[in-house]
């Protein structure tokens, strides 16, 4: 971790959808392994396709079939998992124990939350409501902006919609390139091992705080609030 000495007190903390939020991979999954199981083929284990589930279709059909997307055939199976995805996006999906009384405690405390996830509004504009997080103060998706993370252009815009400064920021994300994308957009970086995380360790992702569980975050912010009070 590269905690630093003094944080500055944010005004907004801004996260990232599946793996840090929501548990959506049992969806996910379902989807990808419906496209095997219509080809005759067994399911790929679950515990192989979890891990993935924050890369996306690249991730999931990558462990399901061993496709790039540079290989014949991927294409197609993304557009088609697509489709089963959007059919049955929030059949097992749910919210992380403790981020109900993650968000309330941020609400409760006077600071906004956001989202901000590479997921194609396609799927977030449905899918969002649906799992209880309709209140957030902004929702930006993997196609709102010209560019996805790790570019820094959802996050500012994300500040942007709060009417902050991006260093006013932090941002909570399960995936390496959560914390290169925070970093480049000059906001507190938090690595959340509750989440997905991929196949690189987070403690070298080099986040500034690095935390096993949603309610870690909130006591984190208490330690930086303390000073004022901010959150009782």
């Amino acid at each position: 971790m590269n905690r630093p000495l003094h944080p500055q007190a944010p005004r907004a903390i801004l996260f990232d959808l599946d793996g840090t939020l929501a548990d959506t991979a049992p969806d996910l999954a379902a989807a990808v392994n419906l496209l095997r199981t219509v080809r005759g083929m067994d399911p790929t284990p679950y515990d192989v396709l979890r891990p993935t589930a924050s890369a996306g279709a690249r991730g999931m059909i990558g462990a399901a079939f061993g496709l790039t997307p540079l290989d014949a055939g991927y294409e197609e199976l993304r557009l088609q998992w697509f489709d089963n995805y959007q059919a049955a996006m929030a059949v097992h999906s749910t919210l992380f124990v403790g981020v109900p009384e993650l968000l309330d405690g941020i609400a409760g405390a006077g600071m906004a939350w956001g989202i901000v996830t590479n997921k194609p509004a396609r799927f977030t504009d449905p899918l969002i409501p649906q799992i209880g997080l309709a209140h957030a103060g902004c929702i930006i998706s993997g196609d709102t902006t010209a560019h996805a993370k790790p570019h820094p252009a959802p996050l500012f815009e994300a500040a942007r919609r709060l009417g902050l400064a991006p260093e006013q920021c932090w941002y909570v994300g399960d995936d390496l390139r959560d914390i290169e994308a925070g970093r480049a957009a000059g906001m507190v970086t938090v690595a959340c091992a509750w989440g997905y995380c991929g196949a690189v360790e987070p403690a070298s992702w080099g986040a500034d705080y690095l935390l096993d569980d949603p309610t870690d975050l909130l006591d984190t912010l208490r330690e930086v609030m303390a000073h004022d009070g901010a959150i009782g």
